[in-house]
């Protein structure tokens, strides 16, 4: 029963840190609608990928190229500027949010 208890317990304290993820994310997102759309559903001045379909580690995989310059096309320079203050654990909530 202990260790039922105790499992159970591991389960809500996952589910708040998403929660908490989810809503970081929602808030960093913001600055990137305007170009991205609300729903991740637009091609960034008409060039990039649509990003909800990216999945997280692929909105993972990008956000870190581009903050470290080793990822982007005709977008490289503006996304770095965007990504540049962001650390891992936000760009991880940010991915979370848009593949939700």
């Amino acid at each position: 029963m202990m260790k039922k208890s105790i499992m159970v317990v591991i389960a809500l304290l996952g589910l708040g840190c998403v929660s908490v993820m989810a809503d970081e994310g929602a808030d960093l997102y913001k600055k990137c609608a305007a170009c991205h759309g609300a729903a991740g559903e637009k091609a960034a001045l008409g060039k990039s990928k649509i990003i909800k379909d990216m999945g997280v580690s692929g909105v993972i995989t990008a956000l870190k190229g581009y903050k470290d310059g080793s990822y982007g096309g005709a977008s490289k320079a503006i996304m770095k500027g965007q990504v540049a203050a962001l650390t891992d654990a936000q760009i991880t909530s940010i991915a979370t949010y848009i593949a939700k």
